[in-house]
């Protein structure tokens, strides 16, 4: 699925086994849809890792060891979007900042640069 714009701020993490129901929860109807109201936010994707290997090399090797278990993709129209008034503001609404987040942790933030989008 090609991205519908330049730059993608990828948000990757583990959370606690026993707060992963509320964890989806509150990413799918809370925070996700106050993060699309902050403008220049287009789209929003998230992946769950699971069990894979790779042949590379003539060897088949697992992928994935260490990696953060969850990844959210945001479609952002510039990279300053995710420093901005409206960006801080809509992180915090919910109840993502006081009954999610203190339960995440393996955390990384990065935003990238789209060089190739193919279907």
């Amino acid at each position: 699925m090609p991205f519908k714009t330049r730059y993608v701020f990828v948000v990757s993490m583990d959370v606690e086994p026993e707060k992963e129901a509320i964890f989806n929860e509150v990413y799918d109807t809370e925070h996700v849809p106050e993060l699309l109201k902050v403008p220049g936010v287009l789209a929003v994707s998230r992946s769950k890792k699971r069990p894979a290997s790779l042949a590379i090399g003539g060897e088949l090797k697992k992928v994935g060891d260490g990696e953060p278990g969850y990844i959210a993709y945001y479609e952002v129209e510039d990279p300053d979007i995710t420093s901005s008034d409206a960006w801080a503001e809509a992180s915090e609404k919910g109840r993502w900042a006081e009954e999610v987040r203190p339960y995440t942790h393996n955390r990384h933030h990065a935003m990238h640069e789209i060089t190739v989008s193919a279907p």
